[in-house]
């Protein structure tokens, strides 16, 4: 498969995770809750693995990308970092979107535009420590879920359901605590056009996510290693 090939697919895939779960938040927050939010962020990923899965193995996400490099999944260290430049360019074409439609409307507040926080842009108070916690550990579960799911091992065609409904699992935990990273693109894409300090914050979730996927990529060596 041509690395231009995967490279769009992760960009689309990107552009459309963020404007279907972030512009969920945005837009339909007061009629569909914390629970429609997470069903949007785990449906636009379950969507998006049937569409581009065969084409770019629809990471979306930078710590899955590296995730699975360190796990072996993924080979090419070039590939990592063009995967990783693609999906923040179109999770931030995704949120550019989003803000270019809420002006349309002069009501409209940007507000934390749906980005990610800790302390007071914790949507209940959460510290940085809680927040750095939950960021790692919900990543690195979820690379573990991808790895074990897309496993030749694994049922053959429920991959994408699995992976979707952890994402949407995800979001029902972490929703409250830092308005769920688990992805630093996507955390990227928002800040970008906030009006809080959400900028500031930022190192954490790209720092947390990155090491939970780590670790997941180095323990998914030791359960899925067929040899072993």
């Amino acid at each position: 498969m041509k690395i231009t090939k995967k490279l769009l697919a992760e960009f689309i895939g990107t552009f459309w995770l963020v404007l279907g779960g972030c512009g969920s938040a945005i837009f339909a927050s007061e009629f569909i809750g914390v629970t429609g939010i997470s069903l949007a962020f785990g449906l636009s990923v379950l969507t998006m693995a049937y569409a581009i899965g065969h084409i770019s193995g629809c990471h979306l996400n930078p710590a899955v990308t590296v995730g699975l490099w360190v796990s072996g999944r993924f080979k090419d260290l070039g590939e990592v970092i063009l995967y990783i430049i693609s999906q923040v360019l179109g999770g931030s074409l995704g949120a550019w979107v989003i803000y270019v439609i809420g002006k349309g409307n002069q009501n409209f507040i940007i507000g934390g535009f749906a980005s990610n926080g800790f302390g007071d842009l914790s949507p209940m108070g959460y510290s940085m420590i809680s927040a750095f916690i939950i960021e790692s550990i919900l990543t690195g579960v979820f690379l573990l879920i991808m790895i074990g799911a897309t496993d030749e091992r694994a049922p053959q065609g429920f991959a994408p359901i699995a992976i979707g409904l952890a994402l949407t699992l995800i979001h029902l935990i972490s929703i409250p605590l830092t308005n769920t990273s688990v992805n630093p693109a996507r955390s990227t894409a928002v800040a970008l056009f906030a009006e809080t300090h959400a900028l500031n914050q930022l190192w954490l979730f790209w720092l947390a996510p990155l090491i939970g996927a780590i670790l997941a990529g180095l323990i998914s060596k030791v359960i899925f290693d067929q040899n072993n």
